[in-house]
């Protein structure tokens, strides 16, 4: 990948200083990070070996788990690995990568979430259509949409971030190469650069949320019109979303949509959308879903049964 710089690696100053610290992050980013891939690797292969799998709302969510698998993975083990170092250093080429993963995969994830709350509109607000609107044909080109969407957000980030001059210093503030921080140690004036990249990333997740938020306000107006059975199983759903979205989002707006400056706090709010919010997605969609519990619970007897029975 070609530089317009005369620096080879960055050096991330990572969480904290303190060797305590570092060693108490370790441990727990470690389980954070095995939680995550064993959380939605459970749900990807229950719902691709049952019939969930044929059903729009799971559909989505086979692919959400997907997303957060590679969102996640594209930080994370780097992180954990240097949480054991002194000196945390990234290359050029890598750092750029990890620019791009995070917003490829990221919008991605964001673009499926919407899809997700498209199909409880339809679900709730117009039942008995669901199956002639939410199709295969349509979930499929709402998931292409989602991927298409994620490259037309990240190359543009990619392509600002590879104009960059980097002559030093190449000290990061922060535990992965993300824009703002990266437009900090460029040795050029970056406020019109800035201000492409509030305008894209924050405004896609302002549009996006608000987009979701509508969506939630008509289908709890709607709701008022169910069966308190029909009500408690729709909230129940909704909430579970909700839930995704707000973790998901609430950090995500508070970086981006606000005048392009890297702030130290930044590396914590970054670890709700990173690490919590993929760690906490298994657990919420499952908990409180009988369907899903359901669906894992025979999958994974029939894996265990047959292996005892091939023994």
């Amino acid at each position: 990948m070609e530089s317009h710089s005369n620096i080879s690696e960055f050096i991330l100053l990572g969480l904290s200083y303190d060797e305590d610290i570092q060693i108490f992050c370790f441990v727990l980013f470690l389980f954070c990070y095995i939680s995550i891939l064993v959380g939605n690797l459970l749900i990807l292969v229950s719902i691709r070996c049952s019939s969930l799998f044929h059903q729009p709302m799971y559909y989505f969510l086979s692919h959400l788990s997907c997303m957060d698998i590679c969102y996640t993975s594209s930080v994370t083990p780097k992180l954990i690995s240097d949480l054991l170092v002194e000196t945390k250093t990234i290359s050029y080429s890598n750092c750029m990568f990890q620019v791009f993963a995070m917003h490829f995969f990221g919008s991605i994830e964001v673009f499926i979430l919407t899809a997700m709350a498209f199909d409880r509109y339809v679900a709730i607000c117009k039942p008995l259509h669901y199956m002639i609107i939410m199709n295969r044909t349509r979930c499929n080109l709402l998931v292409l949409a989602a991927w298409v969407g994620g490259a037309v957000h990240s190359i543009p980030q990619l392509s600002v971030t590879i104009q960059l001059p980097f002559c030093g210093p190449n000290v990061i503030d922060h535990y992965f190469c993300d824009i703002f921080p990266l437009l900090k140690v460029a040795c050029t004036d970056t406020f019109i650069t800035g201000i492409l990249v509030v305008a894209d990333s924050g405004i896609i997740a302002l549009i996006t949320f608000v987009v979701l938020f509508f969506s939630y306000v008509i289908i709890l107006f709607t709701l008022r019109n169910h069966s308190t059975e029909g009500i408690h199983k729709a909230l129940s759903t909704c909430g579970s979303h909700i839930t995704v979205v707000v973790l998901f989002f609430g950090p995500l707006i508070f970086i981006y949509l606000r005048p392009p400056n890297a702030y130290p706090e930044d590396k914590i709010f970054a670890l709700f959308y990173t690490i919590i919010a993929p760690m906490f997605n298994p657990l919420i969609y499952t908990l409180r879903n009988t369907e899903m519990k359901n669906a894992m619970r025979k999958v994974w007897c029939q894996i265990l049964f047959s292996k005892e029975a091939h023994n």
